[in-house]
């Protein structure tokens, strides 16, 4: 016997939801990729930071007199500059 239309309809029905289900659990499953990527991105970049401050402190405490005397010309060569850009004014 043949389906009659509402049959035909029903079945219809039940293979788009189980589509939109499939589709909805592979968008699911991508967000999920990409937020745990975003979360190791995260902690590598973090790491990364920690890392290049521990390493730049080092690098101070090893070179203390070079540390010193490079603040001391950034810090007269930053004060000629405001004070130049304050007399052209």
């Amino acid at each position: 016997m043949s389906k009659t239309v509402v049959e035909r309809a029903a079945d219809q029905i039940a293979d788009s939801a189980d589509q939109a289900k499939r589709a909805t659990s592979a968008v699911a499953d991508a967000i999920g990729s990409g937020v745990g990527a975003v979360r190791r991105a995260t902690r590598q970049g973090g790491d990364a930071a920690e890392e290049f401050l521990d390493d730049t402190a080092h690098r101070m405490q090893r070179h203390l007199l070079l540390t010193l005397a490079t603040t001391f010309a950034v810090g007269v060569a930053t004060g000629a500059l405001i004070g130049w850009a304050s007399q052209r004014r």
